[in-house]
């Protein structure tokens, strides 16, 4: 790696950029793959502990969602390796100094607060800001709080949010450094994400806990943009933004703008559409440009009196959770399987560049099909979308040629998602007939 950054010789920054990028690719999905047992037992535990205190937290819509774009989010890294790289790469060049080594502890420990120090103000103008904002918000969405929240990840980080982590590689921290602090952060957040967990003492001073981490996640006025810290919370008592949890103010979960879709595609770019229907509309060049970095929330004053946007009134606050048949429910939670299975083939597999994209756009059509069964799509359109999927799956097993185990589990999966259908098509014809 080193030889990469430090060449003297023909090595073009393009080649540096692909190897840290790469480089990050691979250290980041070796310690995720080594996490995911633990989270999916953890999210299960969860589940039951809830259940069996009656204080369930988990719905199942609101679960896929999450986690729907959790994996997209995995799966964008392996076909998307966006401008982080080459700036990575031109910033390790620059600097003068030596690269720290990796083999020191003290090394490590530092780097590991210094990228917290990093994540706390990429975090922080994620929230302050509206660009950035746009790329932060699939994470605040969700209006149930649960460790499959934190799984709930952007697929659009990539396009700003490596500013801020710059600075790291002008001091002389190796990528593989960066990378891996990185992930260590990453899944240090994930326990956080629970509501089961009280005030944990001392600890509350020092370290995001589950209490204050809540209060990020809430939309009460008096918990709007605090605790942005990833591992320590002492950055928010250093520069003025930590809210203790309140006794007497529960939090409520969610962002002020609903969207009330479990489509991913809505997820991750509505506040991008806003930004634009913004900039369209107002007859102020200075405010169009104004729109991108303008406090988030922001509107020309022309737009607006005429557009202005819904906020939810907390007081009359009702999660969106639409009713739909047992089938849908049960069709939902088998492709989510599924989904989750195909992100690790993916990330098991060796495929192309044309191979990688293709994966991604089927995880994507899954989780937009999907979202239509659990939020009640008429059941012609949703076979017109989905039948074709499934066809397509059947399609690409015989044309990948998996192993035999992937391959009957693949064609079992297809076997089940039709009979779904068929069973969610019987139940239909009976609830007209029964109007009749």
């Amino acid at each position: 790696m080193t030889g990469l950054l430090y060449s003297d010789g023909d090595t073009r920054p393009v080649r540096w950029a692909l190897a840290i990028n790469l480089l990050g690719i691979s250290l980041l999905v070796d310690l995720i793959q080594l996490a995911v047992p633990f989270f999916l037992l953890a999210m299960v535990f969860e589940l039951v502990f809830g259940i069996v205190r009656g204080r369930n937290t988990y719905r199942l819509n609101d679960a896929f969602s999450s986690l729907m774009l959790g994996i997209l989010s995995q799966a964008r890294k392996f076909v998307v390796l966006g401008a982080g790289g080459f700036a990575y790469a031109w910033a390790a060049k620059q600097t003068t100094i030596t690269q720290w080594s990796v083999d020191s502890v003290g090394a490590w420990i530092i780097a590991f607060v210094l990228y917290d120090l990093c994540y706390y103000w990429q975090h922080r103008i994620g929230h302050e800001r509206q660009f950035f904002w746009a790329a932060h918000v699939a994470h605040h969405q969700s209006e149930d709080y649960n460790l499959s929240t934190a799984l709930r990840q952007t697929s659009t980080g990539f396009l700003l949010g490596w500013v801020f982590y710059v600075p790291l590689f002008l001091l002389g921290i190796p990528a593989e450094m960066v990378v891996t602090v990185g992930a260590l952060n990453l899944i240090y957040q994930f326990w956080v994400h629970t509501q089961h967990i009280p005030e944990l003492g001392l600890m509350e001073r020092a370290f995001v806990t589950p209490s204050n981490h809540r209060v990020h996640h809430a939309q009460n006025d008096c918990y709007l943009d605090r605790n942005y810290g990833g591992v320590f919370i002492i950055w928010d008592r250093l520069f003025g933004t930590y809210q203790r949890e309140l006794p007497d103010e529960p939090c409520v979960y969610g962002i002020r703008g609903p969207i009330r879709s479990w489509n991913p595609l809505v997820a991750l770019t509505h506040i991008y559409r806003d930004m634009f229907d913004d900039m369209r509309r107002t007859a102020s060049w200075r405010d169009r440009f104004r729109v991108l970095w303008a406090r988030t929330g922001w509107q020309p004053s022309d737009v607006s009196g005429t557009w202005p946007r819904q906020k939810s009134d907390l007081e009359q606050f009702v999660r969106y959770d639409p009713e739909v048949s047992v089938p849908r429910r049960v069709y939902g939670g088998l492709q989510l399987a599924a989904a989750t299975a195909l992100l690790l083939w993916g990330q098991l597999e060796a495929l192309s560049a044309a191979g990688y994209w293709m994966w991604w756009l089927l995880l994507i059509w899954t989780g937009v099909v999907t979202a239509g069964w659990l939020q009640g799509w008429r059941l012609s359109t949703l076979c017109l979308l989905d039948v074709p999927r499934l066809v397509v799956v059947a399609v690409a097993l015989v044309v990948v040629m998996p192993s035999v185990g992937w391959l009957l589990a693949g064609y079992l999966w297809c076997g089940i998602s039709l009979a779904i259908i068929a069973w969610e098509f019987g139940d239909a014809f009976r609830r007209d007939t029964a109007r009749v």
